[in-house]
């Protein structure tokens, strides 16, 4: 996957060394730090388009955020791209847990689903809910998963 970040400024080195920089020049700044890491998709003809985030939160003083893009030419149910997109997230989160771990930088992956059945995403929800638990992450879903709903939503 290619980084940059929301200036459009690529990151070059490999991801898990540009976090590992980034919570520790946010460290020694003197900000706490959460990390929320989530994906959405938007169906452009027959290509789907994705865009992952990585949303550092400095408790109370802002954040700043990673962003990842990929697209496919598969055709998919919405189920089925709700199950990807929380794949790519969980995906990102694994890579990442360890390092957030030794530097006791909490982790919430969000999921662009939402709670009420009265919307079509709400299919996946048990799934999504099941796959990020089963993985050992905090999950959160709509309307509390900004990651997804809102910062990767601006950048797909």
């Amino acid at each position: 996957m290619n980084w940059r970040k929301l200036d459009g400024q690529r990151i070059e080195q490999p991801l898990h060394e540009a976090v590992e920089a980034a919570i520790v020049r946010e460290t020694r700044a003197g900000y706490r730090l959460k990390v929320c890491i989530g994906t959405d998709s938007q169906v452009r003809g027959e290509v789907v388009e994705f865009a992952t985030v990585i949303v550092f939160l400095r408790e109370k003083k802002g954040g700043f955020m990673f962003i990842s893009n990929s697209r496919t030419e598969k055709v998919m149910s919405l189920k089925e791209r709700m199950i990807l997109e929380v794949a790519k997230s969980v995906e990102v989160a694994y890579g990442l847990c360890d390092l957030l771990d030794t530097y006791k930088v909490e982790l919430e992956v969000h999921a662009d689903i939402n709670t009420d059945p009265a919307f079509q995403s709400n299919q996946a929800l048990k799934e999504a809910m099941g796959y990020i638990l089963g993985m050992g992450f905090v999950f959160k879903a709509k309307p509390d998963a900004f990651a997804s709903s809102y910062c990767a939503d601006k950048v797909v």
